[in-house]
């Protein structure tokens, strides 16, 4: 048997051919929507959702913002945004890299923690 090329055939689908075609779409769309823009959870109030408010008001992405800190994992930056544990340092850094101050004062009481103004 000789190696010829395959010659490909472009030619234009026919009417049952494009209804079947959009309805495997259709079926596809139902089993995998497409995540809506923006579907994160809001950040929880106070340090996190400023934050997220400073970075996103200066168009920095996680990976961006945690450059300019210094600090070393984006998942850092996603981590204070949705309010988990991290290093004060590290915080601290990103806090000045957005240009804002994180005060710790005196809780004067044993109810919630306060924050400074500063953020």
């Amino acid at each position: 048997m000789e190696n010829k090329p395959l010659k490909h055939v472009n030619r234009p689908l026919t009417e049952d051919e494009r209804q079947r075609h959009a309805q495997i779409r259709e079926a596809a769309e139902r089993g995998f929507p497409p995540s809506p823009t923006g579907a994160r959870p809001p950040a929880p109030p106070g340090i996190p959702a400023k934050i997220r408010a400073a970075r996103e008001a200066r168009g920095m992405t996680w990976y961006a913002l945690a450059q300019a800190a210094g600090v070393p994992n984006s998942g850092t930056v996603r981590d204070i945004e949705e309010g988990r544990d991290v290093k004060l340092s590290d915080l601290r850094a990103i806090a000045a890299a957005l240009g804002l101050k994180l005060d710790v004062v005196e809780q004067t009481s044993l109810a919630a923690p306060v924050f400074g103004s500063g953020l």
